[in-house]
């Protein structure tokens, strides 16, 4: 008889096999290869809750007072002495009315219920009133002179009045997209295009994280007060750095990251020991792809490992004084915009590079009298907290506050709301080396187009990572033949005015 051809291992005959294989592997890793790989991988770290819980505390974050020694990864981005070494952005998503928040225009009391100027409006970009009848349409609430420079701050805000004289309101803000997905996409990116680092996947691409247990850029979620519009993940992602770079979004609620905690049964010895054989197997296959997501995949199984120890301590509210908690307005992990802001005073004492925290409910299509005041007792009172209580223990000086959101609102009349826009709008900042009590900029009578001084969103990121030591013209990463940055090709200027 002529001879067979052998017999094909069927489909559950080759899982089984790859199984066996991957299960031989495993047991390949000897406890003597073990002990011997150790140093500077998970495995150490084991060993280190034996020697002692100093090991795990979050390292002194690093002397950024002068320019970076030779040595230090740092120097290649680093132009000058940073004022800030970390950022946390409160962004009020859905784009909160200017003309409600910061920027009173008497002249729209006054015309109230009538046609708008054509000579402001024809021509220009608008969302959902193409077409319509342009009335204007009066603030719906009133405003109060605060602080040594009588910065105008609207009545929903009474916290933040309180602390005008902390504040750098700017009036004049400009941006390119008109709608929501693609005006936060620019905001945090730069582009619109797809596949762009976020903000803070480029800072911890140029600067680092000042904490190996914690990852650097860390973002919360909260909602109410209006449509909550989606807040997508590609908002805190890599882009085309490499995936260690992007941000990690942590629960509001419950626990801040699913799973962090080991099975029953499961020591951390023996947990060290199936991570350093899995990364054993990553390294192996990386020699043979030599794909550098390998290494940040290994980098990501040991920082996950290290939160195991970090988060218990980042979360266990039961250290902090009561009147700060109280100052706040929360229950510590209700989910709210205040607990995300006591939330992120503790990462940014724990040295998390950038902290940005989503507050969905800024839509105000309809209704905004309603919703502006939901929205604004929301997020006054933490705001005002966090940054008094950073001031209180001395980072507010290295801590760049940013307030506001992906574009204002029309001057026009959406029926009881405002639409979106861009010509014109407001945001403030505080702290971080930024002029305290001030305004910068203005916009028309009516609220339209900014007309002095103006600030485009480029401007914004070119400020801050001035800010943090870095000239952003520096700041690259060479993809497709071209040097990409945040600021992209276009103009982009250091607002030197409003910097301390």
């Amino acid at each position: 008889m002529p001879d067979q051809k052998p017999q094909q291992p069927t489909r559950l005959e080759k899982v089984m096999l790859d199984r066996e294989h991957a299960e031989q592997c495993l047991l390949s890793q000897t406890r003597r290869k073990f002990l011997t790989s150790m140093f500077g991988s998970v495995g150490s770290l084991a060993l280190g809750t034996m020697a002692g819980p100093s090991l795990f505390a979050a390292p002194t974050s690093p002397d950024l007072s002068g320019p970076p020694a030779t040595n230090d990864l740092r120097a290649a981005y680093l132009t000058h002495a940073p004022k800030a070494k970390r950022v946390i952005h409160l962004c009020m998503a859905g784009g909160p009315s200017h003309l409600e928040t910061f920027d009173y225009k008497p002249t729209l009391e006054k015309m109230d219920g009538k046609a708008m100027p054509s000579e402001l409006t024809a021509g220009q970009p608008i969302a959902q009133l193409q077409g319509k009848a342009l009335k204007a349409f009066k603030p719906q609430t009133t405003f109060k002179k605060c602080g040594q420079a009588g910065i105008e701050i609207s009545d929903y805000f009474p916290h933040i009045q309180a602390i005008a004289d902390e504040m750098c309101v700017i009036k004049s803000m400009t941006t390119e997209q008109i709608n929501h997905d693609p005006a936060h996409t620019y905001f945090n990116t730069g582009t619109i295009r797809p596949n762009h680092p976020s903000i803070g996947a480029w800072l911890l691409y140029g600067l680092g994280s000042m904490n190996e247990n914690l990852p650097g850029f860390v973002v919360l979620t909260s909602q109410g007060g209006g449509q909550g519009q989606p807040i997508s993940a590609r908002q805190w992602s890599s882009g085309f750095l490499q995936s260690k770079y992007q941000g990690v979004k942590l629960n509001a609620i419950g626990d801040p990251v699913y799973y962090v905690g080991s099975p029953d049964g499961v020591s951390t010895p023996c947990q060290s020991e199936v991570i350093e054989a899995i990364n054993q197997l990553n390294q192996d296959h990386a020699k043979v792809v030599d794909d550098p997501e390998i290494s940040n995949r290994i980098a990501q199984y040991e920082l996950a490992f290290r939160m195991q120890m970090a988060m218990p301590d980042l979360t266990d509210f039961a250290n902090e004084d009561p009147k700060i908690v109280e100052s706040y307005g929360c229950k510590p992990g209700d989910g709210s915009f205040a607990s995300n802001c006591l939330m992120a005073r503790r990462l940014a004492e724990r040295g998390v590079r950038f902290i940005q925290l989503y507050h969905r409910g800024w839509d105000h299509h309809g209704s905004l009298k309603k919703g502006m005041a939901t929205a604004s007792k929301l997020v006054d009172q933490a705001t005002a907290a966090l940054i008094q209580d950073l001031k209180r223990r001395g980072m507010l000086d290295d801590t760049l506050i940013i307030w506001g959101g992906e574009f204002g609102r029309t001057p026009m009349a959406q029926g009881s709301g405002r639409d979106h826009h861009i010509k014109g709008y407001s945001m403030f900042m505080a702290g971080g080396g930024v002029k305290p009590g001030i305004t910068y900029g203005s916009t028309d009578d009516f609220g339209y187009n900014a007309t002095e001084d103006i600030v485009h969103v480029r401007d914004l990121h070119a400020t801050m990572l001035h800010q943090l030591g870095i000239d952003h013209q520096r700041l690259t990463f060479k993809t497709q033949g071209l040097d990409a940055k945040l600021t992209g090709v276009e103009p982009a200027k250091v607002i030197k005015d409003i910097l301390a």
